[in-house]
């Protein structure tokens, strides 16, 4: 991934054609900024030793969490899913949103399901 002096988010949301497939824009330190687009549910997974940020850029998300109440996230609000919760994404309607998690951090966890991408395919690779 080549390092960008500037990156709009709105042209990288654009450019997305799939929900689901997070893609990395920028770099920070041991992070990645990813940006995507969301409809309907994702999965009940966890990150064992990642926290993950979910910042809304438009649309309204759910995310289910176990063990606590769900977070209803809507635009310019951000939550963050600590290390070793279980949660569940959610749009009723098509969400944008910018993640930022660790570089190891797997999409989906421990879980592997149709929509889970490497790494290697949030890079562009």
């Amino acid at each position: 991934m080549e390092q960008q002096d500037v990156v709009g988010i709105a042209a990288a949301l654009d450019g997305l054609t799939e929900h689901w497939s997070p893609k990395v824009v920028a770099r920070v330190n041991d992070q990645y900024v990813k940006v995507a687009k969301l409809l309907g549910e994702l999965v009940w997974h966890a990150h064992d030793d990642e926290d993950e940020l979910f910042l809304v850029v438009s649309g309204r998300l759910r995310i289910q969490l176990e063990g606590r109440d769900e977070v209803r996230l809507g635009p310019g609000e951000l939550f963050v899913v600590p290390r070793g919760v279980r949660h569940n994404p959610i749009a009723e309607e098509e969400v944008r949103i910018v993640l930022v998690e660790t570089v190891t951090t797997a999409h989906t966890g421990s879980v592997v399901v149709e929509r889970t991408r490497s790494i290697e395919e949030q890079l562009g690779r």
